[in-house]
């Protein structure tokens, strides 16, 4: 794999809406290449309007600070070092969690962003979205060899 491609994207948001049609919350999922470049955004039904833009910036802030922001929460509270970074970038830097970079040999090659339930279920059907990847690179790896 080495680039994200709209068919992996897909897959991904296929697992990402699974689970979060297991936990019934209607999610926005967002996917984005290694420069923050959209590839695909889905928003189940019932999902609020305003996830979609939370969604697509969470899988940027992800890919331009190379870490899951949900650690963003942590370095950007009153006092940390990174307070207030939320406010650069046209306020496009999310500082909570449901963004998640995707890496392949330690390198990135993209991101997820969800939005739509609770924080704490954001992030879990963002790692759904991850584990969807890795799930269809093993597959890829798989019918290669």
């Amino acid at each position: 794999m080495s680039q994200l491609t709209l068919a992996l994207a897909k897959k991904m948001i296929e697992a990402a809406e699974k689970e979060a049609a297991e936990i019934n919350v209607p999610m926005v999922i967002s996917i984005v290449d290694e420069g923050g470049n959209f590839v695909a955004c889905h928003r189940m039904d019932d999902a609020l309007l305003v996830s979609v833009d939370i969604a697509q910036n969470k899988a940027w802030t992800s890919v331009a600070m190379k870490m899951p922001t949900e650690e963003l929460a942590k370095a950007t509270s009153d006092g940390q070092e990174l307070f207030g970074i939320n406010t650069t970038n046209s306020g496009r830097v999310v500082i909570f969690g449901g963004g998640i970079p995707l890496k392949e040999n330690k390198a990135i090659i993209g991101a997820v962003g969800v939005s739509g339930g609770s924080v704490k279920e954001d992030i879990q059907v963002a790692k759904a979205a991850v584990d969807g990847l890795e799930k269809s690179s093993q597959t890829a790896a798989d019918v290669s060899n």
